[in-house]
């Protein structure tokens, strides 16, 4: 074989070698690329799983500082409306101090008007009973007469035993006897001096 033709097969042949050599490199190029794809798959995938886990961490500084700020204005704000109760309730009970003052003071002075009254009464019956006793019997006796028995009792217990007596000769039997009885019963229930019973167990009867 002429070296002419020798050249030309081995230039040929360096050709298809060199074309095979490119065509293994490309092909090991796509093996190695789809081998990265393949190993960085799992990679995002753990990557994407990882995501909803970082809702789970702890927040940030100012967020923390933003709760804490709302929790202490809630405090706060719970705090004012109790001393806005407690201010209430101080009010009321000093209004109900004053209240009970004004009822103790209003008190004492109706029980000082009720003892002046009773002892303005208790005077004018002394007074009028003092007018009875200087009457002269009879005139005292027609009086008496037409009295309540209670009523003209009670000035008789309080006359002397001999004025008394000079008026209940004036009155009339009947009378008389019903102003006795009064005047012993007002006295029955007292207790007399040595007895452990009560006095009406022994009291006589009219």
């Amino acid at each position: 074989m002429p070296r002419r033709r020798r050249g030309a097969l081995a230039l040929i042949g360096s050709l298809l070698i060199a074309s095979a050599l490119f065509r293994a490199g490309a092909d090991t190029s796509r093996l190695i690329a789809n081998a990265a794809e393949t190993d960085s798959a799992p990679a995002a995938a753990e990557t994407s799983g990882a995501t909803p886990q970082s809702e789970d961490r702890p927040r940030d500084p100012a967020s923390l500082l933003e709760a804490l700020d709302l929790r202490e204005a809630r405090v706060a704000e719970r705090e004012r409306q109790i001393e806005i109760r407690m201010q209430a309730l101080r009010v009321a009970e000093t209004e109900i101090r004053e209240r009970l003052q004004q009822l103790e003071d209003a008190e004492a002075e109706l029980r000082s008007t009720l003892e002046i009254a009773r002892t303005a009464a208790e005077d004018d019956l002394r007074q009028l009973t003092d007018v009875y006793a200087r009457m002269k019997p009879r005139q005292a006796a027609a009086l008496f007469e037409e009295m309540d028995p209670n009523f003209a009792a009670g000035f008789l217990g309080r006359m002397a035993p001999e004025a008394a007596a000079a008026i209940m000769a004036g009155l009339t039997p009947p009378t008389a006897y019903t102003i006795s009885v009064m005047l012993a019963g007002r006295n029955a229930d007292a207790p007399k001096s040595g007895d452990s019973q009560p006095a009406e167990d022994t009291a006589p009867q009219p």
